[in-house]
């Protein structure tokens, strides 16, 4: 059995099992844009000078912030 399969079934009930943070982050850009996802999250990186950098900064500091940017994650991939 190669790593992969064994790190999936460790976590088979966590979509986020795998994802990282930049991915996610990346991915709700591409779809939506900075001033959509500030929108969508109210959140300061998201609206003054947002970078991918700056915004990982702060949402590996804040969980609750983290949180809402992974629940708009999935929320997307529900209907992609």
């Amino acid at each position: 059995m190669d790593k992969k399969n064994v790190r999936l079934k460790k976590q088979p009930n966590n979509p986020l099992h795998g994802m990282k943070l930049v991915t996610i982050l990346e991915l709700l850009v591409e779809h939506y844009g900075w001033e959509k996802l500030s929108m969508k999250i109210n959140i300061n990186c998201f609206k003054k000078d947002p970078s991918i950098k700056s915004c990982l900064k702060f949402l590996r500091k804040t969980q609750w912030a983290r949180d809402k940017v992974e629940d708009l994650y999935l929320d997307l991939e529900r209907y992609l």
